[in-house]
């Protein structure tokens, strides 16, 4: 459509495609049962133990062996926003840092120069299930701070502000800001290394709730700025005029205000956008370079130092069924949710 504000139409796969400053995006939505006393599913028959993303009864084992998740693995040169809509997280890491987060909780962990850790899914309800939905977004870091100190930092539901409205026909729209801002309602500051760190790179995460039949305009970002939405529940979306199908992005003009228009059910969209880094990437899994090299010396140092190492007595550790969400950080600081 000439001079629409939607530039392309995508189907979501997994992971989602992204555009720069992102790497990725996957969206993990699992429909555990009810836990046994390790906090695992019940039965695991017909599984491949230690490689599981088949979907099998509508979850996934991932690479964990007696609970869900991923055991320790390493990161180098990126982020990862890891937002938690339900369920939990247990973190533990290289650093000695651990956590317990979900239920809209977001981690925002810059892995810098170096870091393992892992990320499991306990489940921590024995009598009803435990599903678990997630997004985990990767956020390229610019070459000037790719080997910065590991650090990561919590962004706790009840620091995260909501920009609640209603259109004409009095429908209600609810936009969860995890990164950026609209109007008066800015987000917690990111870790401080972070791209998003500084507010001239446009970087926004929006969770946006759309009530059945609503209207929502989305405010225009800066010129230069990539923004794309990805509506991954609901049955039927518009945006300026298009039709979006359910599971595709849109990827739009972000000088244009864009008018959304929900269908007969409520609907969930995730915005991304982000001034562009405009720096070579190469990656080989679970690391992000700018050239080869910096590749190559980076599998050679993993290799030498393992990034100092694994300081938990088990690769997919998990903390015990009775702890709350916590935080426990590189320093010894620690934070205690209800």
């Amino acid at each position: 459509m000439e001079n629409s504000a939607v530039l392309n139409i995508k189907q979501l796969g997994f992971p989602w495609e992204t555009s720069d400053p992102f790497l990725f995006c996957v969206h993990h939505e699992d429909f555990y049962p009810e836990g046994n006393d390790s906090m695992g599913p019940k039965n695991t028959s017909g599984r491949m133990i230690g490689n599981d993303f088949g979907g099998k009864d509508g979850w996934r084992m991932y690479h964990g062996s007696k609970v869900p998740g991923f055991p320790y693995h390493p990161h180098r040169g990126f982020e990862t926003v890891t937002v938690v809509r339900k369920g939990f997280i247990d973190h533990t890491d290289s650093m000695g840092a651990a956590g317990r987060f979900g239920n809209g909780d977001v981690q925002w962990m810059t892995a810098g120069k170096g870091v393992n850790h892992s990320e499991m899914f306990p489940l921590l309800n024995r009598d009803k299930p435990n599903t678990l939905e997630l997004f985990q977004i990767w956020l390229n870091l610019p070459k000037k701070s790719k080997m910065v100190e590991p650090h990561f930092k919590m962004l706790w539901s009840e620091s995260l502000p909501v920009h609640k409205t209603t259109d004409e026909q009095d429908k209600p729209v609810e936009v969860e800001i995890v990164a950026g801002k609209i109007g008066d309602l800015v987000a917690p500051a990111p870790a401080p290394n972070s791209w998003a760190a500084d507010p001239a790179n446009d970087v926004a995460i929006w969770n946006i709730k759309m009530s059945a039949g609503s209207t929502w305009t989305i405010p225009a970002a800066q010129k230069g700025t990539n923004r794309k939405i990805y509506f991954f529940k609901g049955e039927s979306l518009k945006a300026d005029g298009q039709d979006i199908p359910s599971y595709h992005s849109a990827q739009l003009d972000p000088e244009k205000e864009v008018v959304l228009e929900n269908g007969n059910e409520e609907t969930f969209i995730l915005l991304l956008q982000g001034k562009p880094i405009e720096e070579p990437v190469v990656q080989h899994g679970p690391f992000v370079m700018n050239t080869p090299g910096e590749i190559q010396e980076t599998i050679m140092e993993y290799q030498r130092t393992q990034f100092g190492g694994w300081p938990w007595p088990e690769a997919e550790y998990t903390h015990p069924r009775e702890a709350g969400r916590f935080a426990k950080h590189a320093d010894g600081r620690e934070e205690i949710k209800s």
